[in-house]
């Protein structure tokens, strides 16, 4: 059986009315040794502990679980927004559908 690791993790904020700090820890057993060493990577590469690297990576995914879902149309929008078309498209609500024709 390979060894595991455990990782213990202390997450901090304060309660709005007491103004006290409350601390929640996490567990995490048998942890690959791949996955460990990934994270120390990581962690180096952006100037954190390990600990503070994985308490990042939990922060974000309960932000991304928070937000709410980009719509389909925003995305494209985004992703071409700057790439120089300069004359507005004509709408094509209501125009009748025609099958595409291919050097005919």
């Amino acid at each position: 059986m390979p060894q595991g690791l455990a990782c213990y993790h202390a997450i901090y904020y304060e309660t709005p009315l007491m103004g006290e700090v409350v601390m929640a820890q996490v567990i995490v057993r048998e942890l690959e040794d791949v996955v460990k060493q990934g994270l120390k990577r990581r962690a180096a590469r952006h100037g954190n502990s390990m600990e503070e690297e994985i308490r990042e990576i939990l922060r974000n995914a309960v932000r991304q679980e928070q937000a709410p879902p980009s719509r389909l149309g925003s995305r494209i929008a985004a992703r071409f927004r700057d790439q120089g078309l300069d004359t507005d498209l004509p709408e094509l609500q209501g125009s009748e559908a025609r099958a595409a024709t291919f050097g005919e």
